[in-house]
C-alpha cells in the first residue's frame, strides 16, 4: 500500500482562476478567435486546452490583426505594450492578477516621490519584465543577497524596494533584511502585502515533508511558483519532483518508499493532481488522505466588460 498525502491548499489561486476564467468569458461573449499575450498562466495543459476552444497565443502584439479582442495574462505588461495595444486599435481586456497590479501601483507610488526602486525578483520572469515597465524611474533588480550587496543606487537615502509575487515571505526575508541593513532609511510594504497564494502553498510543502518520503509537484518548468515548491521539497531532505502530469511519473522513484506527498503549482488545475494519484496505481495500492492547511477563500472581481458574460 503506498500512502498518498495531498498538501493543503494545492493548484489554483485566485489571480490564476481569474485570468483562466477571463479568456473563457471573452470567447464566450466575443466568440473566437480571442488573442492572448504570452501564456494567461504558466501551465501547460491549461493553454492547450484554451487554444481548442478558440484562444490564440501571442508573443507580441504585431502578430494580432487590428482590432482584434486582445487579453493581457495574469503576469501583467509594461505600459509600452499598453501603448502599442492603443496604437493598433486592439480592444484589451487585462487579466493581470490584482495582487500583481497592487505591486505596480505601489512602484509607481515610490517612483513618484523620487525613490529609486529595488524589485527583489528573477530576471526574465513574465512579471519582473511588467513591473518594471509599469515604473518612469529607476528600477534594480536584485536577486540574492549578493546582489544587495554589489547594489550601487544614485540615491541611497531615496530607496524603497517591492517584490515579485510568486515569492513568498520565506523567500524574500533575507533579501529584504539585507536591504535594510545596507540602507536603514529604505521603505517598503508591509509583509502582509506578499501573495497569499505563494506563502501558503510553500508552507503547504513544509507540512508535507514532515509526513511522506517523496514530494511530487505537478506544475510547468516555466512556472516559478512551482519550482520554488520543488526547491522547497529538497532542502527539506526529500526527494522532490516536478511533473507535468502522470505521464512523467518514473517507477524508480518509489522503490522502498511508502508515502507520497502530491502538492501542486498557482497554475496547475486539480484535475492534473488526480491523474498523478490514478497514475501512482500502475505501481501500488493507494490510501488517499489530505494534510489540514490554510482554506482559502480569495476572490477578485472580473472586468467591468465580462461581469455579464
Amino acid at each position: 500500500m503506498l500512502r498518498v498525502v495531498l498538501a493543503q491548499p494545492r493548484g489554483f489561486c485566485a489571480g490564476v482562476e481569474r485570468a483562466i476564467e477571463i479568456v473563457e468569458r471573452a470567447l464566450k461573449k466575443y466568440g473566437p478567435p480571442i488573442y492572448v499575450r504570452h501564456e494567461i498562466v504558466h501551465n501547460r495543459h491549461v493553454v492547450e486546452d484554451l487554444r481548442t476552444r478558440g484562444a490564440v497565443f501571442v508573443d507580441e502584439l504585431d502578430q494580432i490583426p487590428p482590432g482584434s479582442m486582445t487579453v493581457f495574462s495574469a503576469h501583467g505588461v509594461a505600459r509600452r505594450v499598453e501603448e502599442l495595444a492603443q496604437e493598433r486599435g486592439l480592444p484589451v481586456i487585462d487579466a493581470t492578477c490584482p495582487l500583481v497590479a497592487k505591486v505596480h501601483n505601489e512602484g509607481r507610488r515610490y517612483a513618484a516621490a523620487d525613490r529609486e526602486i529595488v524589485l527583489v525578483g528573477h530576471a526574465g520572469h513574465a512579471e519582473v519584465e511588467g513591473t518594471i515597465g509599469q515604473i518612469q524611474g529607476t528600477v534594480h533588480l536584485v536577486q540574492t543577497v549578493d546582489d544587495v550587496a554589489a547594489l550601487q543606487p544614485g540615491s541611497p537615502d531615496k530607496l524603497a524596494y517591492i517584490t515579485q509575487t510568486t515569492l513568498s515571505v520565506d523567500d524574500t526575508r533575507h533579501i529584504i533584511a539585507a536591504l535594510k541593513a545596507r540602507f536603514p532609511a529604505i521603505v517598503g510594504p508591509d509583509v502582509r502585502d506578499i501573495c497569499y497564494a505563494t506563502q501558503n502553498r510553500q508552507q503547504a510543502v513544509r507540512n508535507l515533508a514532515a509526513e511522506v518520503d517523496v514530494i511530487l509537484v505537478v506544475g510547468s518548468r516555466n512556472s516559478s511558483n512551482s519550482n520554488r515548491l520543488r526547491e522547497i521539497g529538497e532542502e527539506l531532505g526529500k526527494a522532490a519532483y516536478l511533473i507535468d502530469d502522470a505521464a512523467a511519473l518514473r517507477a524508480e522513484w518509489f522503490d522502498g518508499v511508502e508515502s507520497v506527498g502530491v502538492t501542486a503549482g498557482a497554475s496547475a488545475p486539480e484535475m492534473l493532481v488526480q491523474g498523478v494519484i490514478d497514475g501512482l496505481r500502475q505501481f501500488d495500492e493507494v490510501q488517499v488522505s489530505t494534510l489540514d492547511g490554510v482554506a482559502e477563500n480569495v476572490r477578485f472581481r472580473f472586468p467591468a466588460e465580462l461581469v455579464d458574460a
